[in-house]
């Protein structure tokens, strides 16, 4: 199947609408019926400008994630139009992608 891989990254203290924001975009996917998204916590990183981020005791709210899924245009448009419609301001990076399932033909 052809489609897209999507991220998106954010950190653990960013929220939207009374969540943290990679939660919420989780419950955006699930309520879409969008399977399967795993959000990753980074041990460290440095964001847009330039600024560490880490997983240690002091900076958890600060740690980095990743939303990350592979969809169909077609889920990825249904998403997209929710995320603007919610002013959900947040970097994503898509890339075209083939996906499918081991066994499958």
């Amino acid at each position: 199947m052809q489609g897209y891989q999507l991220t998106f990254f954010t950190q653990c203290n960013r929220h939207h609408g009374g969540f943290p924001l990679g939660e919420r975009l989780l419950q955006k996917a699930r309520i879409l019926a969008l399977s399967g998204a795993p959000l990753i916590a980074a041990a460290q990183g440095f964001g847009h400008v330039s600024k560490t981020h880490s997983a240690r005791f002091f900076e958890l709210v600060k740690q980095s994630i990743m939303v990350m899924m592979a969809r169909s245009s077609a889920d990825i448009v249904c998403l997209f139009q929710r995320l603007c419609d919610e002013v959900v301001d947040v970097f994503y990076v898509r890339a075209p992608i083939k996906f499918s399932m081991t066994g499958e033909s």
